[in-house]
């Protein structure tokens, strides 16, 4: 898409989403003609917390309940061990795309990721 002329008149809107350790972790910006969508913020604040606590990531359309993403195996060992839990488990596509269930203690309070 490519942007107007930049105008010295107008502005944009600007949403920053800053974690406790100061670091910027999104940054949405919208048009002037276009209003922020509020529970969409809220969800990306709730999928950040998720998987800094979970240690995992989440999904693309990711909602609070739903299983996340587990990071992808580092050695071998491991990635034996991922393909024997998706055969069992049924839990993934493949030892690169696999899930687990969301922490119980992700999902009630704010963990402590340290």
């Amino acid at each position: 898409m490519i942007s107007n002329d930049i105008s010295n008149t107008e502005t944009v809107r600007n949403v920053y989403i800053i974690d406790d350790k100061g670091i910027i972790r999104t940054i949405l910006i919208y048009p002037m003609n276009i209003g922020r969508f509020i529970p969409e913020i809220i969800r990306i604040v709730q999928a950040l917390q998720m998987a800094d606590c979970a240690n995992a990531s989440t999904a693309a359309n990711w909602i609070p309940n739903q299983p996340v993403i587990l990071a992808p195996p580092k050695t071998y060992e491991n990635l034996i061990e991922r393909v024997n839990e998706i055969e069992d488990n049924r839990n993934g596509i493949s030892w690169y795309l696999s899930f687990k269930e969301a922490p119980e203690k992700c999902m009630n309070e704010k963990c402590d990721t340290e």
